[in-house]
């Protein structure tokens, strides 16, 4: 995922990337199709493509995408796939789109949510590190508020997650009881925001999870701390309960940024 802007923003908006074949007066380039997009999931391939060109900085805030009959044109779709690939992009705050008006880019760093980089590409290294650090932030005070509001059902469920996670045979079954458990600590915290924002890096996390494997690598090293972290909860003991969840987002966190 890339986080920083690229060139190209010039007077007036006029300046931007060349797009789909159509230049605008920008040394930023964007790839270009060599033949028209693919029949299958049209309005999808070009949202994409303009998401990509958003969140990579080759599209700057404010500047002008190319209008929506020279999309079309270019790329042999339909005005209909565009306007539903530009609907989508305006429902993640990433475009305005404003009748008789050219659709501009915004600043989704301001405008967006976690939800606008669903579908970014990779895993960027400052993009990791912000998402560790808001994982730990988030899990400890999540573990200090379970200790104070867990069901029994939910303690009894930790527990065993943290069991899973010891016994787990190979990376893959590890980062679904990694997952599992911070899923369910989450919710034990009883905080619906912390709840929605789970969801949110839940779509982040999932669909990349090879690229971090080395959450649970070292699992003998990492099991007695979900143990503790379980513990802790189940006894009502917040301080103790977030202490532990600290010491294993930071083990994790140093495995995977090195």
């Amino acid at each position: 995922m890339c986080r920083g802007a690229g060139p190209g923003a010039g007077a007036g908006g006029r300046a931007g990337a060349a797009v789909f074949g159509t230049v605008i007066h920008s040394p930023a380039q964007m790839p270009v199709p060599n033949a028209p997009l693919s029949r299958t999931s049209v309005p999808d391939q070009v949202f994409a493509l303009l998401h990509e060109a958003i969140l990579s900085g080759r599209y700057r805030p404010g500047e002008r995408l190319p209008p929506q009959r020279a999309l079309a044109a270019e790329l042999a779709v339909n005005m209909a796939s565009i306007r539903e690939a530009l609907k989508r992009l305006q429902q993640l705050r990433l475009v305005e789109v404003r009748h008789g008006d050219a659709t501009r880019v915004l600043d989704w760093r301001r405008s967006g949510g976690l939800e606008a980089l669903v579908l970014a590409d990779g895993v960027d290294p400052s993009f990791a590190r912000d998402l560790f650090e808001a994982r730990r932030l988030l899990l400890v005070e999540a573990a200090r508020l379970a200790a104070e509001r867990r069901s029994e059902e939910q303690a009894r469920s930790l527990r065993e997650l943290a069991d899973s996670f010891a016994a787990a045979g190979d990376d893959g079954a590890a980062l679904m009881a990694d997952w599992a458990f911070m899923a369910v600590l989450v919710e034990a915290a009883g905080n619906l925001i912390f709840q929605l924002i789970m969801n949110s890096v839940r779509e982040l996390y999932l669909p990349r999870a090879d690229a971090f494997r080395a959450l649970v690598s070292g699992r003998e090293r990492l099991a007695p701390l979900y143990a503790r972290a379980a513990d802790a909860v189940a006894a009502r003991d917040g301080d103790r309960a977030a202490t532990a969840v600290a010491q294993l987002s930071e083990a994790q966190g140093g495995s995977v940024l090195g």
